[in-house]
């Protein structure tokens, strides 16, 4: 059946996106969700909850050492490939 203009704006009238609520973190004073962990500093209810800057340190340690390791088979391809031009030749195949 058909709806009228104002039947239809009246059932998506409740369509419309609402602001999201924050709130200030109490240990750095930014926003974050409420009831939720600040994400900035790990804090909720005025307590630590996750030690975000460990997790950061672990974080950056496992990807310079991925790096490091990356660089390194790179390194020890292009040596291979130089120091023996016909085993080059035959990967190529």
């Amino acid at each position: 059946m058909r709806h009228t203009r104002g039947h239809s704006g009246n059932r998506r009238s409740h369509h419309a996106l609402k602001a999201e609520n924050l709130s200030l973190c109490s240990h750095c004073g930014k926003p974050h969700r409420p009831h939720h962990m600040c994400l900035e500093c790990g804090y909720y209810n005025g307590r630590q909850v996750m030690d975000l800057e460990s997790l950061k340190a672990k974080r950056d340690a496992r990807m310079t050492a991925k790096r490091e390791q990356i660089k390194l088979s790179k390194g020890n391809a292009d040596e291979g490939s130089a120091a023996n031009p016909e085993a080059a030749s035959t990967e190529k195949k």
